[in-house]
């Protein structure tokens, strides 16, 4: 679980990087799944984008792709949202904020 200083130091991270992954009408898929997984453990820090052609709630597909991938929900702006999770072989970011 994050501390809100955790957050806010991964939010100011988060505002110098671009959408690596979009969830577009199909929703999330296992494809979709598998590519945040990979990104989660090579980067730690992702932000994701949901298309306009989409049905879902930022907040819900955020909080569900958050459970399916055992990270963090950092944030959840209009179609935007960033995910955390520590790397288990090369972590890069450091909470000790």
């Amino acid at each position: 679980m994050l501390t809100s200083k955790q957050r806010a130091y991964l939010k100011g991270l988060a505002n110098n990087i671009e959408a690596i992954a979009y969830i577009g009408k199909e929703g999330i898929t296992e494809g979709v799944l598998k590519q945040l997984d990979d990104a989660l453990e090579a980067r730690e820090l992702i932000k994701v984008s949901i298309q306009k052609n989409s049905i879902l709630d930022t907040k819900e597909a955020a909080n569900e792709v958050a459970r399916l991938t055992r990270s963090e929900v950092v944030q959840a702006i209009g179609r935007k949202f960033v995910l955390y999770r520590k790397s288990k072989e090369d972590s890069k970011i450091e909470l000790n904020v």
